[in-house]
């Protein structure tokens, strides 16, 4: 994390944003004391992305087994 006093921010807000921007977080800190962290917006991932994936069962019984015993092929 890289760090910076309020008024290097302040005078040289496009440098520490690019810094941000390309993934790093900055601590910004006035008379010694840390004030804020700038932190890179994680970007949002859709909905479908967001939802873990749940197993295809058919009767109780997972289709990807049926599928590999249907082929004989061993589970």
């Amino acid at each position: 994390m890289k760090k910076a006093t309020f008024n290097e921010v302040r005078k040289h807000a496009r440098q520490y944003f690019d810094i941000v921007a390309a993934g790093e977080s900055v601590r910004v800190s006035r008379n010694g004391k840390p004030i804020a962290d700038i932190v890179p917006v994680v970007a949002e991932l859709p909905s479908w992305k967001r939802r873990k994936a749940q197993p295809l069962l058919l009767d109780g019984v997972s289709i990807t087994r049926m599928i590999l015993e249907e082929r004989g092929v061993g589970w």
